[in-house]
This record gives C-alpha cells, sequence and structure tokens, in this order.
C-alpha cells in the first residue's frame, strides 16, 4: 500500500495539464497500472482458494466448518444473484481494495506515530500502563472487552489523530449544487479539500496545539468523539461521506497498541534519537520509522504463548 499512497500523493503534470494526460509524461499512470495489476493477481488468489475451500465444506457436507467471514458473505450474495443490483467479482475485489486501502496504511501508521509520541514522552507509557495493570492485571492478557474501561489509552489515540492525521487532506468532496461557505463562493462540481492537519493544529481552537497531550480529550462531559459532530476535531471525517471503518479503527488500533504497552516495556536502542518529523506519501508517515527494543513486563512467561497464538 505504501507504494500506491506515493504514487497517489506524487505530483503528476498531467493532472495539472490534462491535455497531456494521453502522454503519461512521468509515468504515473503506467506505475499504478503496475501496482494495481498486482494486488489483483493476489485478490484472484484468495477468491479462488476461498471458492475451492467452500466447494470442498459443500462436497463434505461440512456447514458448521464454513467460515462466516465478510468475503465469505460476499461471495454467497454474488452466488444468490440479484438481477436489479448484481454482485460480480470486480465488485468483490474492488471492495476488498477499498478495505486494504482505506485501513491498513492508516491503522499502521497511527499505531507508529503513537508509539513514537509515547517513547519520546516516558510519563504518558507509564500512565497507560497503571491504567491497563489495574484494570487487566499483569498475570493476564489483555482482551477486547477490557478496551472500553481504557480511558487514558483512549485519550491517546485521539490525541495521536490530532497530532498526526493519517490524511491531513480529507477524501475531496463536490457539491452537487453551488453554494456559499464562509463567504466564498463553491461552485458546482468543484473539488474541495478539508485541510483537516490545519484546523487540528489551530492554536485558536487547541491550546498548545503542537504538544502531544492527551489530557485535553479527559473531559468531565466526554464531548470528544471520532462522530464528525464537532469541526475542531473530526479525523475521520463529517457528514454523510464520513469513513466507515470508524468503529473497527477505534477498536483495533486501541486494542493492538494497548497489548503492546502492556505486555512490554519499550526503550530505544542505546546511542539513537527519535527523529518526530513527517512526510506525507499518501498519508502522513513519521519521516523515520521508529526501532524500538521490547522487554517482557507480564508476570508469567507463559502468556506471550497467548499473544503469539
Amino acid at each position: 500500500m505504501g507504494a500506491m499512497g506515493s504514487l497517489l500523493a506524487q505530483p503528476n503534470i498531467s493532472d495539472i495539464f490534462p491535455t497531456l494526460a494521453k502522454f503519461d509524461i512521468q509515468g504515473v499512470e503506467r506505475k499504478l497500472k503496475d501496482v494495481m495489476s498486482w494486488f489483483d493477481r493476489i485478490f484472484d488468489t484468495i477468491l479462488d482458494q476461498r471458492l475451492k475451500m467452500d466447494k470442498e465444506v459443500e462436497e463434505e457436507k461440512c456447514k458448521s466448518k464454513q467460515g462466516k467471514d465478510f468475503l465469505n458473505i460476499l461471495l454467497k450474495i454474488k452466488e444468490q444473484g440479484d438481477p436489479k443490483t448484481p454482485l460480480t467479482m470486480t465488485h468483490i475485489k474492488a471492495l476488498l481494495m477499498d478495505l486494504v486501502g482505506g485501513g491498513v496504511d492508516t491503522s499502521s501508521t497511527t499505531l507508529e506515530w503513537a508509539m513514537a509520541e509515547m517513547i519520546h514522552k516516558p510519563e504518558t507509557i507509564k500512565k497507560v500502563q497503571e491504567e491497563i495493570d489495574a484494570v487487566v492485571g499483569k498475570d493476564t492478557i489483555l482482551e477486547d472487552y477490557h478496551v472500553s474501561k481504557l480511558n487514558y489509552l483512549d485519550a491517546v489515540v485521539k490525541e495521536t489523530l490530532r497530532l498526526h492525521p493519517p490524511n491531513g487532506f480529507l477524501i475531496p468532496h463536490t457539491p452537487s449544487e453551488s453554494c456559499v461557505v464562509g463567504g466564498y463562493t463553491i461552485p458546482k462540481d468543484a473539488g474541495v479539500f478539508v485541510n483537516l492537519w490545519a484546523i487540528h493544529m489551530d492554536p485558536s481552537l487547541w491550546e498548545n496545539p503542537l504538544e502531544f497531550d492527551p489530557a485535553r480529550f479527559l473531559t468531565p462531559d466526554n464531548r470528544w468523539d471520532f462522530r464528525g459532530n464537532d469541526f475542531r476535531y473530526f479525523p475521520f471525517g463529517s457528514g454523510r461521506r464520513i469513513c466507515p471503518g470508524i468503529s473497527l479503527a477505534e477498536r483495533s488500533i486501541t486494542y493492538v497498541l494497548g497489548s503492546l504497552l502492556h505486555s512490554f516495556n519499550w526503550h530505544l536502542p542505546e546511542g539513537t534519537k527519535l527523529d518526530l518529523s513527517d512526510q506525507f506519501r499518501g498519508v502522513i508517515k513519521i519521516g523515520n520509522p521508529v526501532v524500538a527494543i521490547p522487554t517482557p513486563r507480564l508476570s508469567n512467561p507463559n502468556l506471550y504463548n497467548q499473544i503469539s497464538n
């Protein structure tokens, strides 16, 4: 996904001068086609394997062993057919591409930023670990149902998405009719980019906006969420075009981050420094990958076998 993100973010002269698009001067279109072809082959392999597996299950009459995941449901809908809204393999691969493109790079980038900021500010790691130890303990592993009780960890994730939103510019919006917003006329069908990064860094909206401070999200009224109702903070967008994967991202990022901090202590290799500079490659990534050394902190070494399984 990194290669695709870099190509999509790369300035392309064909976008500025559409008449030159057919020449593909920089080779961006050709490279994107190569990447898409690579993904297409991967999806074909996955779909072929799943269809073969489902056929074997059907032949053996072992319905109880048949998977009930998202892909299985899509293939079942395709098999049943709907003359009004038919679902084809191309549609299924497009959905898989949306899931991979929208959820993999953004989630991993957010986790890396969170770990980097917390290693840079060790007291935040201490607070998270104290909270998890109070809720979970050190004689068992963190489970999904613990996540809703970890308020400070939730604040860490929210602050990470404020300071480092994966998409600094939200997906472009296009008005169906000309309208006036903030005194400016937005023509029909114009592409509108929302500078989310600038909003999250606005000193008139946030105190010390460049500082990593999870405590700012620990308000008594718990008014901060990801639903896009407050235009000071909407890392997943807002309105009808809001990201459909909010719930999955919120739970998975918080769970993985919590597991990393509960199971291990983290420190930088001796003689290295943390670089918190960023770069734009489809998503806003950390400039230099974070390399950190984990040391076990759970009371029972056998618990790590459960984590690996």
